[in-house]
Formats: structure tokens, C-alpha cells, sequence
């Protein structure tokens, strides 16, 4: 007798082939989770020959690119450290502050947006759906142009005039993929629960709120911290998209300090070599974070 297929039923994720069907081993991802950490699973395992190479690139490449010319690269570097104190304290830091805040609120909106998208209710499920497809689907360069275009640069409270940073727009702006990506994984993260708990606390009597906040929830919380920091990972490493709208951050500083040293071409490779260092020094760790609180956060059957 063949069985139906139920997507519902967790661990299954694909029909029986063969007449005796038999429940598959658990993968450690449950077909319902909305992100499968490839980010920080494809960074955390690259080999560790490729972080040698890398700085050796770095460090030779300008060697060969100077080679007929009369700047060498003693001096594209001493110019490179001597910019270094202003493009990380003025520049990388800020680019922490957008990834943070972004992060933030973007977070507390995709709480309550992946909420919303379990609603029983249609005139609450629907929309935070639609709102959810379309901020996770739109190019998050787009997004921030649309916010920087159409947020205003100051505003009048009481009389004053508040001016609005543009660092503040590139914060609104990249919360709203973050906010839809969190969602979702909201979303896959209570649906991951296996359907029995919500029938053992319907058989107590539970309501579907104490349920949702005393039972589900709780579940949910160690599945969606993996997720969660990787996504923060991808945002940090998005955060140099806003120096396209001239928010002085680690790479706009970069280009400014270039430009200072005359422009000179022998300067790209060790100032944006260096910005791709200072990021992976701070997303590498969080990458490897992520796995391992993967693999401890695990259901193991």
C-alpha cells in the first residue's frame, strides 16, 4: 500500500519511490526552513590555503603592477598606513553602526512580520506575505536609492529643523530585506515544529496565543539564531552599497583617501585589499559562529 505524500509530515521531503516507503533520516535541515546558511557555510569552509594566498596576493600583486613604474610599493603602502586610522575610525565603524542598526530594526519588524504570516486571519496573513515576497525579491541597491530619493533631508519638529543623515537613510533602507529574510525565517522556524506540538497543547487546552508564545516560540528560538547571524553577515558584507549614495563609510573614505595621494592607480589594490581584509577579519568569526551554533542547536532524532 502506497502512502500519500504530506509535505506537512516533517523530515519527509519527497514522495515514496518504491512500494515500501520508509521514513527518511533527519538532514539537520528541516524542508521548511526558509534559509539553509549557504553564506556562512560556503565562507566558514573555505580551505586554509585561501587565506594564505589571499594576504600573499595582496602584498605581491602590487610588486608586479609597479614594476615599470617610479611608485613603488613602499610607498603605496606607507600611504596605505598612514590612511589606516582614518578610513577604520571614520569609515569601518560607521559600517558597523549601519550593519547594526540596520539589523535591529530590520529584526524586530521580522518578528512581527513572520508572525503576522501565520495569522489565522486572511486580512493579516496576505499582506505580510506580499510585503515579505516584496522586500525579499527587489535588489537592495534599488531600495536604496528609492529611500534616499524619497526621505527627506531634514524635517521641522517644533519649529527646529532635524536634519536626517544619510548614514540614517542607508539604515532604513537595508532593514527592509532584512526585515523580509527575517521573516522568513520566523516563518520556516515555527512551521518546522512538528504539528504534534500544537495538537498536545490543543489537548490541554492550550489557547493558540499561549501556545504559540509558551510552546512554539521557545522551540523556534535556538533554530533561528544560525540563520539569524548569518544574515547579519550578509548585511555587513552589503553595507560598502552605500557608498554609492555618498554615506562616508570604509569605502567611500577609501576613494577620498586615494584621491589625496593623487590618484594614483597603484594605490587600488593595497587600500581595497585591505578594506577586503578588515571584512573578512570581522565576518570570518561570525561565519564560524553560526556553523558551529548550527551543529550545537541541531535536532537530533
Amino acid at each position: 500500500m502506497r502512502f500519500p505524500f504530506s509535505s506537512r509530515i516533517p523530515a519527509i521531503d519527497k514522495a515514496p519511490a518504491t512500494d515500501l516507503p520508509v521514513l527518511k533520516p533527519y538532514r539537520g535541515i528541516n524542508p521548511h526552513t526558509a534559509d539553509d546558511l549557504m553564506f556562512s557555510r560556503w565562507l566558514s569552509e573555505l580551505p586554509g590555503w585561501f587565506w594564505i594566498a589571499l594576504p600573499l596576493l595582496i602584498v605581491l600583486w602590487p610588486g608586479f603592477a609597479l614594476a615599470a613604474s617610479n611608485y613603488t610599493m613602499g610607498q603605496a603602502f606607507s600611504a596605505l598606513f598612514k590612511w589606516i586610522p582614518f578610513i577604520v575610525m571614520d569609515g569601518f565603524f560607521f559600517n558597523i553602526i549601519i550593519s547594526f542598526f540596520a539589523m535591529l530594526f530590520g529584526t524586530v519588524a521580522g518578528v512581527v512580520l513572520g508572525l503576522m504570516q501565520i495569522s489565522p486571519m486572511r486580512l493579516i496573513r496576505y499582506p505580510a506575505k506580499f510585503l515579505t515576497q516584496a522586500f525579499r525579491n527587489s535588489p537592495w541597491l534599488v531600495l536604496l536609492f528609492i529611500v534616499l530619493l524619497a526621505l527627506p533631508f531634514e524635517v521641522e519638529i517644533g519649529g527646529k529643523i532635524v536634519r536626517i543623515p544619510d548614514w540614517m537613510k542607508a539604515v532604513f533602507g537595508l532593514c527592509l530585506p532584512i526585515m523580509a529574510n527575517i521573516s522568513e525565517v520566523v516563518r520556516g522556524a515555527i512551521n518546522s515544529v512538528p504539528s504534534g506540538q500544537w495538537e498536545a497543547a490543543e489537548s490541554l487546552a492550550y489557547s493558540r496565543h499561549q501556545t504559540l508564545w509558551q510552546i512554539i516560540l521557545p522551540q523556534c528560538f535556538k533554530r533561528m539564531i544560525p540563520p539569524w547571524m548569518n544574515w547579519y553577515a550578509i548585511l555587513t558584507m552589503a553595507t560598502p552599497l552605500c557608498s554609492l549614495l555618498g554615506v562616508e563609510e570604509l569605502i567611500t573614505l577609501s576613494r577620498q583617501a586615494i584621491e589625496a595621494e593623487n590618484n594614483r592607480p597603484e594605490l587600488l589594490v593595497p587600500f581595497y585589499g585591505f578594506a577586503l581584509l578588515i571584512f573578512f577579519a570581522y565576518c570570518f568569526p561570525i561565519a564560524k559562529a553560526t556553523m558551529a551554533l548550527e551543529k550545537r542547536y541541531a535536532v537530533k532524532l
